[in-house]
């Protein structure tokens, strides 16, 4: 299951996490983005032993300009509060385990 980010929980849900989180950096318009959500829902359902979590850059513009997100779809993967893998574009479920990894 995906988590919606915003500023008010990222810490908690990102930052604090025990477990690596994948962050999808995405918005509406994006037709990208769009083609990228059924790939992330997948992932996120057949890796329940990772945290996804979804930031809106329209609703959430303070966390994409934080984490110098400049294109959608963007993905960071966080290990301890920190963000330690990026990519940018749509990706594979094969790619998001190689970046949790």
């Amino acid at each position: 299951m995906e988590i919606e980010l915003t500023q008010a929980n990222f810490e908690k849900e990102v930052l604090n996490s025990d477990v690596p989180v994948v962050v999808d950096f995405w918005a509406t318009w994006c037709g990208p983005c769009q083609m990228f959500g059924p790939i992330l829902a997948s992932f996120a359902e057949k890796h329940p032993e990772y945290k996804v979590g979804k930031v809106n850059v329209d609703d959430e513009q303070d966390l994409a300009i934080q984490y110098r997100v400049q294109s959608i779809p963007t993905v960071i993967v966080f290990k301890n509060g920190q963000a330690v893998k990026k990519a940018v574009g749509v990706q594979s479920e094969d790619n998001l385990l190689e970046m949790c990894k």
